[in-house]
C-alpha cells in the first residue's frame, strides 16, 4: 500500500485576536482626538453613518465619506483645534513654571492647570495687607512685572484672561472701606487688573470676578487653610470657559 500523504495544517487565525485589537485602539485614539463640539452637525452625521454597518450584508462594510474627506482628516489630524488649544497651553505653562521659579520658590506664586485653563496663583498675603486692595508694590514689584511680561507673549495674543478675587470666611473688619469680602475680593482683582494694564497688557483680553468665601481650597477651619484660601487667580482660559 502506498504512503498517504500528509494534509498540510491549516494556517492559525490567531493573528486575528491581534489585529483586531490594533483596530480597536487606534479607533480609540481617533475618538480621543475628536472634539465633536468644534465639528458642525453635517460633518459629524456623515462620520458615524460611514461607520455603520450595512444591515444586510455585513462583510461589505460601511459606507464611504465623500471623496477626500477622510484623507484631509488624517492628513491633517494634528492640526485640529483641540490639539493645537491643548499644544497653546501645555506650552504657556512651561513658560510660567519657568518665568515665575523665583516666586514659586518665595510661595508667593503657584501654577497648576484645571478645568478652567492655566491657573497662576497670587498669594494675597504677600501681595495685600489685610483687609486691603492696595498692592504691596515695593515687595512685589518684580513678580508684577513678570506678570505683565508674561501676559504680552505673542503666543498668548488671541487668548482670554480671568482674574478671579478669594478671601477665607474672616468677615471684614467693623471699620474696613469694604461692607464685606464680596467687594474686597472683587477690589483685589480690580487692583491687579489696573496694575497689569499700566504695564501694557490688554485689558480687553481680561475679565474679573471676586467670589469672596463661596470657593475655598481648602477648609477655614485652620490658618494655614484660611492662608491658602486668601489669593487671585490669573486664568488662561480654556476656550470652553469663554
Amino acid at each position: 500500500m502506498g504512503r498517504k500523504t500528509k494534509e498540510p495544517s491549516k494556517p492559525s487565525s490567531a493573528w486575528q485576536g491581534t489585529y483586531g485589537d490594533m483596530i480597536t485602539l487606534m479607533l480609540c485614539f481617533f475618538v480621543m482626538l475628536y472634539n465633536p463640539s468644534e465639528v458642525d452637525v453635517t460633518q459629524l452625521a456623515t462620520i458615524t453613518q460611514s461607520l455603520q454597518m450595512n444591515e444586510t450584508e455585513t462583510t461589505s462594510g460601511g459606507m464611504s465619506l465623500s471623496a477626500g474627506r477622510l484623507s484631509d482628516l488624517g492628513n491633517n489630524i494634528n492640526s485640529l483645534p483641540s490639539v493645537e488649544k491643548g499644544k497653546s497651553l501645555g506650552n504657556a505653562k512651561k513658560k510660567a513654571v519657568s518665568l515665575f521659579a523665583p516666586d514659586v520658590k518665595s510661595n508667593k506664586i503657584t501654577v497648576t492647570s484645571d478645568e478652567r485653563g492655566l491657573v497662576i496663583t497670587l498669594a494675597s498675603d504677600s501681595f495685600f495687607d489685610e483687609g486691603s486692595a492696595d498692592l504691596n508694590i515695593d515687595a512685589t514689584r518684580d513678580t508684577l512685572l513678570r506678570l505683565s511680561g508674561f501676559f504680552k507673549d505673542p503666543e498668548l495674543k488671541n487668548r482670554r484672561f480671568r482674574i478671579e478675587g478669594h478671601t477665607d470666611n474672616t468677615p471684614v473688619s467693623s471699620d474696613s472701606k469694604f461692607p464685606s469680602n464680596w467687594e474686597l475680593s472683587a477690589a483685589r482683582a480690580m487692583s491687579v487688573l489696573h496694575y497689569l494694564a499700566d504695564f501694557g497688557v490688554n485689558e480687553k483680553q481680561f475679565s474679573i470676578a471676586g467670589y469672596a468665601d463661596t470657593r475655598p481650597m481648602f477648609s477655614n477651619n485652620t490658618p494655614e487653610g484660611r492662608a491658602y484660601n486668601r489669593r487671585v487667580d490669573i486664568i488662561i482660559l480654556d476656550e470652553g470657559h469663554f
